[in-house]
């Protein structure tokens, strides 16, 4: 039967009103931003999930849960599917625009794209970015880690830091993503490196960094961050149960246009409420048009450019594979700032310039070991072949 057009009018009316009610409530107005939350996978049960969407919509108006799994008793939008069909039912929902992002687990983002933990420090109890946890940004380590930076600047000024400090975790290749960041910077495209509370590290983080959130976004390989994620969230249970920040964060990568976050099978109730809010958080400050804008940033800055440099670094080590050592000579004098994996490379340079070294390993990281007087004359070699910054 067809609605009286009073009755009609006094709906609209009252919904109008409602709507305004809520935006000057939580000073949002418009519609809610619509979080999907799949339910199989957790080692902690579907009670998990549910429990984590309570925790995460309690007393909150700005966005809504859509749970996407079994049917159970729950005050939650249901999206019925099996465990087999999840992601893909997921995926359906976020082309369509039923739901504006999804919060998952176990999810396998295609090459290119990685995710943006956010975790809570120890020391301080300061947020701190780590990019990145899950997926994989290329298939060369250096390489990914200049593009896990740029995906990290992407989440840290998605949440509304304007100028995001950045830090090197202290890795095979950090000092080439080092290199190669500050080339970025250099060319246009401002970074601003966080300086280690180590005095001798610069923006290369060490362990104690980590611990107090000396930069805003860490920067590392997906394994590293993926293990990191899961000391800061579940250091206080074992490790059994994650208790503690927000989850393995939203997948970043150049053309992606969904908005999904993961979390791990191990995490808790409180983990996966604050997975939910940064998803919400994702929406409603858009993620995909801040990187829109960042991507297209970094390119005019000759982001391109700067990756296949980095590649390159694998032709330049094989033409050094049939030098051969100069005469030995007693070694007074080292030569810091080189990336392990460049080490046996720098040296070997030197070799050809006739100038003899050996590689060593002091406490911060990879020497070259070298006769002191000669060290200014190395040290402008290395510099000329972008083994060390200026």
């Amino acid at each position: 039967m067809k609605m009286p057009e009073d009755k009609l009018l006094k709906n609209i009316v009252g919904e109008v009103f409602l709507e305004i009610a809520n935006g000057i409530k939580t000073e949002q107005f418009g519609k809610k931003a619509r979080i999907g939350l799949t339910t199989f996978g957790s080692e902690h049960g579907i009670e998990t999930f549910v429990q984590g969407a309570k925790l995460a919509t309690y007393d909150e108006n700005r966005f809504e849960v859509i749970l996407i799994g079994q049917k159970i008793d729950a005050d939650f939008e249901i999206v019925e599917t099996t465990a087999q069909e999840m992601h893909s039912k997921m995926e359906e929902l976020l082309d369509t625009k039923y739901i504006d992002a999804c919060v998952t687990v176990n999810y396998g983002f295609p090459i290119g794209v990685s995710s943006v933990g956010r975790a809570i420090t120890p020391s301080f109890g300061k947020e701190m970015y780590i990019a990145t946890t899950t997926g994989t940004a290329s298939m060369h380590r250096v390489e990914a880690m200049v593009k896990n930076a740029l995906h990290g600047l992407i989440v840290a000024k998605t949440m509304g830091i304007q100028e995001p400090s950045i830090g090197i975790l202290n890795l095979d290749g950090a000092r080439q993503v080092e290199r190669a960041l500050r080339e970025l910077d250099q060319n246009g495209y401002p970074i601003h490196f966080a300086k280690s509370i180590r005095s001798d590290s610069g923006a290369i983080m060490r362990g104690n960094d980590l611990l107090e959130g000396t930069a805003d976004v860490v920067i590392t390989d997906t394994l590293t961050g993926n293990i990191m994620m899961k000391f800061f969230s579940a250091f206080t249970t074992g490790g059994k149960y994650e208790t503690i920040g927000y989850g393995y964060g939203p997948g970043v990568g150049e053309g992606f246009g969904r908005t999904i976050l993961i979390v791990s099978s191990a995490s808790g109730a409180p983990v996966i409420a604050n997975a939910i809010r940064y998803a919400a958080e994702m929406v409603r400050n858009k993620l995909a048009d801040v990187a829109k804008v960042e991507f297209a940033k970094a390119k005019d800055a000759k982001f391109d450019q700067i990756l296949e440099d980095v590649t390159e670094g694998r032709r330049r080590s094989r033409s050094l594979e049939s030098i051969s050592a100069p005469p030995k000579e007693a070694v007074n004098g080292a030569i810091s700032g080189i990336d392990i994996m460049e080490l046996e490379d720098a040296v070997k340079l030197l070799w050809k310039e006739g100038i003899y070294a050996e590689s060593g390993m002091g406490c911060t990281g990879p020497i070259i070991l070298i006769r002191e007087e000669k060290i200014d004359k190395a040290m402008q070699i290395l510099i000329d072949e972008n083994y060390i910054s200026r």
